[in-house]
């Protein structure tokens, strides 16, 4: 047979259906998400989508076929074929070029640059080779099947050889894509990102202050911190610096960090940051922060930097590192680590902070970003508010699996959008994001404080599996200052987009995405901590202190 015969014959074998079905998931998955996607990406993701499309296509055939319905004329088929090839052509066309400014629609939204007018083409060529790709690969797993059902056949009655032979190749792809790529590529990234954390960053030396974590005198060794705890302890803002900003002495804020190589346990690292927070001297500050670093260890400056200039460095900031691995990645690996973490540093403080003199005491806040923000919401109970209750707490970004977020959002205000929820009269809970919300014409908080700091353009915060089959509450009613207005939801390829959004949540600029903004902490801070006589040009100021 020659290779033109070959090639007609294969191309024969395709699925005129699944062809169709490829098309629309084509077209649809140019569709904007959450965030603006580099061509590239955006190609894979079409490509995955099209070769989603085409077996949902297949699959749709072998049910029809399956339950034994009529099949049409083979006249009105060829009629029913031409038609949908044109509409089909027509809207796939369409929607490309209309990629580049939906596109735009959010990198506008974001300050960003627009993409370039090559970018469908380059979309379309990356979609073509990843989609066949793809498809050729489902279709060698199809050949298995068949091959080891038509084997089983003389030995089993048809439908038993079916399944079973289903079965086998299932579980032959479920163990060579868990049992050996996914634990390689597992492998890989711990690898790498162990390497990573045992760096140190230019300009990051060790302290000479005492009282500082990590000094010679410190009860953590400096050499046992990981490279975002080490950042952590030495960037910070420096007395000197928070005095001229305010014009007024201030204190030098202390910063405890124990790293995963400071002790084997999580207990022993919780107990070990209680004893240093005890050498030296933060429970004589005005403000103790039991903060949950990110994935990586990291703690965001705009957080923790804000806080301190907001009360002249007359606070203490406490954390534990329990993984070195991005959030994204640690949410699939192992999400309980921060919560686990979070609650045992917490339980550890708090039990003695609570046998402290109340009216010398510091007050006591949580804090946490992304993976942080999931331990630390659940390192708290019911009991615990109600016995001897904290002062509040500040929590930005907190991810899908966030359960507290999620039960709380689901109890909002029917009249607020899930993307800015208000809570019952907002005394105790409230949520903000790209545009300050906290303020209000009664401003009655009560005893205890909590933000919740999201944008609508967040995927870690807006992700979920219901994306498949279900419109989400985020896109009903009023849209997100950040979120494109030709957003829309498409089955099986909104949950797609926003999937690939995830890895790519901090690629945007900062007030955006997965990234939040001094502006945005000073906000939330200045309520959670009652600060009194500052003003929004104050803010203004000091954002653009931290931003030099």
């Amino acid at each position: 047979m020659s290779f033109k015969s070959y090639l007609k014959r294969y191309s024969a074998s395709f699925s005129f259906v699944g062809l169709v079905f490829a098309a629309l998931l084509f077209a649809v998955s140019l569709s904007p998400s959450l965030l603006p996607r580099h061509y590239v990406v955006q190609g894979l993701l079409s490509g995955l989508s099209t070769a989603v499309g085409y077996g949902v296509g297949v699959f749709f055939v072998w049910l029809w076929q399956y339950l034994e319905m009529p099949v049409p004329a083979a006249k009105l088929q060829t009629i029913a074929k031409r038609m949908s090839v044109v509409a089909v052509a027509v809207l796939a066309i369409s929607f490309l070029w209309r990629a580049a400014v939906w596109q735009n629609s959010i990198r506008e939204l974001m300050e960003m640059k627009p993409v370039e007018t090559a970018y469908p083409f380059r979309v379309a060529a990356i979609t073509l080779v990843s989609a066949i790709v793809l498809v050729a690969g489902s279709r060698l797993l199809g050949l298995c099947w068949g091959y080891l059902a038509e084997k089983l056949r003389k030995l089993l009655p048809r439908r038993v050889a079916n399944v079973i032979s289903v079965i086998v190749v299932a579980t032959l792809v479920v163990f060579v894509a868990n049992g050996v790529i996914a634990k390689a590529a597992l492998r890989a990234a711990d690898s790498v990102f162990l390497k990573l954390d045992a760096l140190t960053d230019e300009g990051v030396e060790q302290p000479t202050d005492p009282r500082a974590t990590g000094s010679k005198e410190s009860l953590v060794a400096w050499d046992s911190i990981g490279r975002r705890g080490k950042d952590f302890i030495s960037l910070g803002p420096k007395r000197e610096e928070i005095s001229e900003f305010l014009g007024r002495e201030a204190k030098r804020p202390l910063r405890v960090y124990v790293g995963l190589g400071s002790s084997d346990t999580t207990e022993g690292r919780a107990k070990l940051a209680l004893e240093e927070l005890k050498r030296s001297g933060a429970f004589d500050r005005s403000l103790l922060v039991v903060a949950t670093p990110t994935g990586t260890g990291w703690l965001d400056p705009g957080a923790v930097d804000t806080l301190e200039y907001l009360h002249a460095g007359d606070t203490a900031i406490v954390s534990i590192q329990y993984s070195y691995l991005p959030s994204w990645m640690t949410i699939l690996v192992d999400p309980d680590r921060s919560r686990v973490a979070a609650r045992v540093l917490f339980n550890e403080i708090y039990d003695y902070w609570k046998t402290l003199p109340e009216e010398s005491r510091p007050k006591l806040y949580l804090h946490g970003l992304s993976l942080g923000s999931l331990g630390s919401e659940s390192s708290i109970d019911l009991l615990t508010l109600i016995e001897t209750p904290i002062d509040g707490a500040l929590w930005s970004g907190p991810p899908f699996p966030s359960t507290n977020w999620a039960a709380i959002t689901r109890d909002r205000n029917p009249e607020s959008p899930e993307w800015l929820p208000t809570i019952h009269d907002g005394r105790i809970i409230r949520f903000t994001g790209q545009e300050n919300s906290l303020t209000r014409a009664d401003d009655s908080w009560g005893p205890l404080r909590i933000i919740y700091l999201q944008h609508a353009s967040d995927p870690m915060i807006f992700f979920s599996p219901s994306l498949l089959y279900q419109r989400p509450d985020w896109l009903v009613g009023e849209r997100g200052p950040d979120v494109s207005p030709y957003l829309d939801w498409y089955p099986i390829v909104t949950f797609l987009q926003v999937a690939f959004d995830l890895p790519m949540a901090t690629s945007v600029p900062i007030g955006y995405g997965h990234n939040y903004s001094p502006e945005g902490y000073i906000q939330s801070w200045v309520e959670v901590t009652g600060l009194e006589n500052w003003s929004d040009a104050d803010t203004e100021r000091l954002a653009k202190q931290l931003q030099e």
